[in-house]
């Protein structure tokens, strides 16, 4: 997702922020961390798909202690139960999707969904 970003805003700075999901318990731990100077600015968080919230949410945490002015989350695909994590978590951070699933299924999927948008973005399947 971020070289469409890139094309709209391409001086922009880009930080990383790197979780990956236990796919027993559904939680995210953090990896790699690595942001630009976010003081004042406006933070756009892009996280393909907003399933629990958990990672998102953990995301925001890393780049709000930067300070920045705001924080936007952008997905492709979310569920509700990942909307109302956030809405919990961050309600200061607006949430732009293009389609709001259904629900979650007992692996913590959205459904209907994309199926693992991760690996396949990444190619670790």
């Amino acid at each position: 997702m971020l070289e469409p970003f890139l094309e709209l805003f391409p001086d922009v700075a880009v930080g990383y922020v790197g979780l990956e999901r236990d796919e027993k318990t559904a939680k995210a731990s953090s990896y790699y961390c690595k942001l630009p100077n976010l003081t004042e600015k406006v933070a756009i968080v892009v996280d393909p798909m907003l399933a629990t919230g958990g990672s998102a949410s953990q995301a925001i945490k890393l780049v709000k202690a930067e300070s920045p002015h705001s924080v936007i989350l952008v997905s492709v695909v979310a569920a509700p139960e990942g909307v109302a994590k956030m809405n919990e978590d961050h309600p200061d951070v607006p949430i732009y999707v293009a389609a709001l699933d259904r629900e979650l299924n007992e692996k913590k999927y959205i459904l209907p969904g994309l199926g693992d948008y991760g690996d396949r973005l990444f190619g670790t399947l």
